[in-house]
């Protein structure tokens, strides 16, 4: 069975990205893309549905881990009753291949470890065809199946069952290198990776990244850590950005919301830049913003919330019915429906991120401010439609009042370009808009007996998305009716001191099940309170969030309160960048009050 999904630890190339567990096995990795299907894939199923594992025979072996600071190299420090070994788990950067390298050095005394590796390529449908054939003086081990097919160097193993093992001794001092090696199968097997020179450059790529980071005084390490992992989930070449490594983790053990979120949403790929560029890396919105131009290009009308890594537009959803999912929580899902949606929201997430880069010198091109006009466009054409919102409703579309809000922050923004930064554009007409939706946000989307803002035109129900409409300007965080906001989101969505997105139960969501609080929304909450000057709760609430961060600060997508377990897909890009917004808040309320 899978481990909890708070002891898994990301590693990767920029390209795709694998989880490694505490006892030591690789439960999950697509190769060679986020996206692409599993090659070992035991974190939704068992053994059978492929894993790698490295680890002591000794059964009371005890581990402890870290990533070499600010990367993404993991070492994981087993101590036995004979020894201690370190195992290191990277992928390595820059050779442009899709390896995994595990090395096994000896740190005292003599440790006998175990290898078992089932290689399942397809989401564990497809028993490769595995054969050992030479490898210089050695032997490798190759599987395929289909278009794909992996290269094993290391201690030679042996088949049993449909599964590849071995033991080996390691004594101190000495080192056993293992890898890992996708290629296409019509291919021939490429030459052995160079793993000491492997390690140094990806540590070296890591680091020097990390040292452009500029960071708040408050949270200074839980905020280092959430940006490598949003670099992480970064493509290199295409720049797009997926909102997590994992599909199908349910939002409720043994429940049936289980989504694939190995896609980049517009939402969270715009919201992600803006954490990236604001601590340092504005050469992000260049390559983010080229990716944006490629996905989109073409009729605005076609514009979809998201898509895949290098663009792609269809993201059919399917069920992959022989995997059980991650403790039984079926289905498994691969593709995401929602990108069929509308939700106007996403108008609003781009305009303030592109406009951001503007304002820290982010030179418009010749086709990215037409690309805006275009959109604004979009918008004016599509101005009264109901839509899914943010949460991606599957239940009927409504006015949801975040997305009536960030289609006025849409048009803030494009009004921005044209009166700060000489832009050209029908000025007046976006005013016109503007002004209207702020009156029709006020007059259908604010209920006076509740003293709030509400979900959506026709409810009186709260959404924690409504602690956004302080954070993209559309109103004062100290703003008497944000205060009525707040106040009626913590009666209605605190569970146990955290935030709902939304009360499940009032079905404006068409789905069955529950679900747990949703880290986003609370570090939304964090963020609000800061802001409005409740800097003492914003801090309590905040350390209890970062305190929820595994022991490599790696957040899922919610938290099961009564146990602190994670849930939902990992590692989770709006929690961290959630997560870096609240910090610098903080950060900002506590420099203001010592003032």
């Amino acid at each position: 069975m899978p481990l909890p999904i708070e002891n898994y630890a990301l590693i990767g190339d920029l390209h795709t990205g694998c989880l490694v567990g505490t006892d030591g096995s690789i439960d999950w990795l697509c190769l060679p893309r986020f996206d692409s299907a599993s090659t070992f894939g035991a974190l939704l199923g068992d053994h059978d549905a492929g894993r790698w594992l490295i680890a002591p025979t000794d059964a009371d072996a005890t581990a402890t881990r870290r990533y070499i600071d600010d990367t993404f190299v993991l070492v994981t420090r087993w101590q036995t009753a004979t020894g201690v070994v370190e195992v290191t788990d990277l992928m390595p950067y820059g050779d442009r291949r899709a390896d995994v390298v595990r090395r096994v050095t000896g740190v005292s005394g003599t440790v006998t470890l175990h290898v078992d590796l089932a290689i399942r390529f397809g989401y564990g449908s497809a028993m490769p065809w595995v054969r050992q054939v030479t490898d210089g003086d050695d032997t490798a081990l190759v599987a395929t199946a289909g278009p794909d097919a992996v290269v094993v160097r290391g201690p030679r193993l042996t088949a049993t069952d449909h599964t590849h093992a071995t033991e080996f001794d390691v004594a101190a001092g000495e080192v056993v290198d293992l890898s890992l090696t996708w290629y296409p199968s019509h291919r021939q097997p490429p030459a052995a990776v160079d793993i000491d020179a492997a390690i140094d450059d990806t540590v070296g790529w890591w680091q020097a990244w990390a040292a452009r980071c500029t960071t708040p005084p408050a949270y200074e390490r839980e905020v280092r850590r959430s940006l490598l992992i949003l670099r992480a989930l970064t493509h290199e070449d295409t720049g797009g950005i997926v909102a997590a490594a994992t599909t199908s983790l349910p939002e409720q053990f043994g429940g049936s919301r289980n989504w694939d979120y190995r896609y980049v949403w517009l939402r969270d790929a715009s919201m992600t830049l803006q954490a990236l560029i604001l601590h340092g890396y504005v050469e992000e919105a260049d390559r983010w913003r080229g990716w944006l131009l490629r996905a989109i290009a073409g009729d605005p009308a076609d514009v979809q919330i998201m898509y895949g890594l290098a663009g792609e537009r269809h993201l059919h959803e399917s069920e992959i019915d022989h995997l059980p999912g991650y403790g039984g929580a079926a289905p498994v899902r691969v593709g995401n429906a929602a990108y069929k949606q509308y939700q106007g929201d996403i108008f609003g997430e781009v305009m303030i991120a592109l406009h951001e880069a503007r304002q820290l010198g982010v030179d418009e091109t010749e086709y990215s401010w037409p690309l805006q006009r275009a959109l604004m466009q979009y918008v004016d054409d599509n101005r009264t439609r109901p839509d899914s919102g943010i949460w991606e409703i599957r239940g009927e579309l409504q006015h949801f009042t975040h997305s009536r809000v960030m289609i006025w922050a849409a048009l803030d923004r494009a009004i921005a370009g044209v009166e700060q930064f000489g832009l050209d554009g029908p000025v007046d007409r976006w005013r016109e808009l503007r002004d209207e939706v702020r009156a029709e946000v006020e007059r259908d989307g604010w209920n006076a007996e509740r003293n709030s803002y509400t979900q959506h035109y026709d409810t009186t129900e709260v959404d924690a998305s409504l602690l956004q409409l302080a954070q993209v300007g559309f109103v004062a965080a100290d703003d008497p009716r944000m205060l009525g906001t707040v106040a009626a989101i913590e009666n209605d969505l605190l569970h146990d001191g955290l935030l709902l997105r939304y009360r499940t139960e009032s079905g404006v969501d068409g789905l069955a099940g529950d679900e747990n609080p949703f880290l986003t929304c609370s570090f939304w909450l964090a963020e609000q309170y800061a802001a409005s000057g409740r800097v003492d709760d914003a801090v309590t609430l905040m350390d209890r969030l970062v305190g929820y961060c595994n022991d490599v600060g790696m957040l899922s997508e919610e938290i099961e309160v009564a146990t602190g377990r994670h849930v939902g897909n990992t590692p989770q890009a709006l929690s961290h960048l959630a997560l870096v917004r609240a910090a610098d808040a903080i950060g900002r309320a506590q420099a203001t009050r010592a003032s």
